[in-house]
């Protein structure tokens, strides 16, 4: 029977990855232990993180906000800062798998699994998340978009770990959309995915985009091309058809049980399209502080 240890601190945790240095790490489970009970991963032991209560939560920094990579998809979905400053995180993990997947599955695996699928990287590109790995006594910051290299692959070393992300607190979109499309309406897998932030004026401009499309390349795409292309232009059919043709060269999507490249193609484009029916928010609400001794 294979060995599982449940480090309490983080110093637990690092002598245990110095003795067991091949021993894989996670928090909820919902995607390795799938792998371990069909044979795809076999190692030595397994490492739990769900008691490292160091790594949960959502915590304020003056204009950032760091999230605890072992907080769990239901406890953010529910967290009143994330609502309010990240509503476009929350339509991410609104849709994604069942409650109980929600309530075992955490922020941190979602990201390590890095698969271009998943529901919470498309918003967490577009808003330029950034990680922090930590290794003992040492920690670094890292971007997102240059922490997954590829389906299943991601930068971490042995001997690291996921502790969180940050993310930049920004009142000045006001449309917020996220969508994907699956083969039935509930509990799916996405064919195409996006996640949009946009800066509308009052006259109708689009004076800043985010764009970023899941299920539809090795890692999530993104076009900072397309997006300069859009600006000062207005939120209008014929910007967003004019856009499409420029998505679906962006993307490079493959054949699999679930849809057609030349399928995800389409409805990569046509997701642009669905912007017109997004109706404009108003700035995001700030939560009630909480003092320190309430964190």
């Amino acid at each position: 029977m294979r060995n599982v240890l449940l480090p309490h601190t983080l110093k637990e945790l690092w002598n245990i990855l110095a003795e067991e240095p091949d021993a894989l790490v996670y928090a909820g489970g919902t995607d390795l232990l799938v792998k371990v009970r069909q044979g795809l991963a076999d190692p030595p032991c397994l490492v739990c993180l769900e008691s490292l209560e160091e790594l949960k939560g959502v915590r304020e920094h003056g204009d950032k906000v760091f999230i605890g990579s072992c907080s769990t998809l239901a406890d953010l979905l529910s967290d009143s800062i994330i609502r309010s400053h990240f509503p476009l995180l929350a339509k991410g993990l609104r849709v994604l798998g069942s409650p109980p997947i929600r309530n075992m599955g955490t922020i941190g695996g979602n990201i390590c699994t890095a698969s271009p699928a998943g529901d919470t990287l498309p918003p967490l590109y577009a808003m330029d998340a950034e990680l922090e790995i930590r290794s003992g006594d040492s920690r670094h910051r890292i971007a997102l978009k240059d922490f997954i290299l590829g389906p299943g692959q991601t930068r971490l070393k042995k001997g690291e770990m996921l502790a969180g992300l940050w993310l930049k607190k920004n009142s000045n979109f006001n449309l917020y959309h996220f969508e994907k499309v699956g083969q039935r309406n509930s509990l799916a897998i996405s064919i195409a995915s996006l996640a949009a932030l946009l800066k509308v004026s009052k006259s109708g401009l689009i004076e800043r985009a985010r764009l970023a499309w899941g299920s539809v390349g090795p890692t999530i795409v993104t076009s900072t091309e397309l997006e300069v292309r859009l600006r000062g232009k207005p939120l209008s059919r014929e910007t967003l058809e004019g856009a499409v043709p420029l998505v679906r060269e962006l993307i490079s999507p493959i054949d699999d049980i679930r849809a057609t490249a030349p399928y995800r193609k389409a409805v990569a484009g046509n997701l642009l399209l669905r912007l017109l029916a997004v109706p404009l928010s108003p700035p995001p609400s700030s939560p009630r502080r909480l003092c320190c001794n309430e964190l």
